[in-house]
């Protein structure tokens, strides 16, 4: 599968600590939802219910088709955040709750802002609300906390 799509998205150099600020809205972000997506993401995770794979399984239990996972959903979010912000941070916290499926054939659009930013004696932190809609509503939200990476993990990027 191309990445082509995430170029605009990558962030080879890393924002730094001044450049961030509360309500500091990030890029949105567009994403096709296809059923390699929804299947491939579903056997990473090792999630072999047969809704996220087995079409006629789906549809027998009430849904159109196969739809994504919530691990699948946890590693998009997860990574929309990170290319956001580059190399010198890192994830120390995802949560999301999920509303509507994302089924194939759906365009997944994930939006955040920056919702706070403090510093304590263990380093640096900020805090990321985020979202992602689809054509039948929302699909999910939450937050994401990324903390600056000590200066020697910076370096070794």
């Amino acid at each position: 599968m191309s990445t082509e799509w995430m170029r605009d998205y990558l962030k080879y150099d890393s924002l730094s600590w001044d450049a961030i600020e509360q309500d500091d809205e990030l890029p949105t972000l567009v994403r096709e939802v296809d059923a390699t997506l929804v299947v491939v993401g579903a056997i990473a995770s090792r999630d072999m219910y047969p809704v996220h794979h087995d079409r006629e399984f789906a549809q027998r239990a009430g849904a159109p088709d196969v739809f994504m996972n919530i691990l699948t959903t946890n590693g998009l979010m997860a990574t929309y955040v990170t290319n956001w912000c580059g190399h010198g941070w890192d994830l120390a916290s995802n949560s999301l709750r999920l509303m509507v499926p994302n089924f194939p054939g759906t365009k997944m659009t994930a939006s955040g802002r920056v919702a706070r930013k403090w510093s304590d004696d263990g380093g640096r932190y900020v805090e990321i609300s985020f979202s992602a809609d689809n054509d039948r509503g929302p699909h999910c939200t939450g937050l994401a906390i990324i903390r600056e990476a000590a200066s020697e993990d910076r370096s070794a990027a």
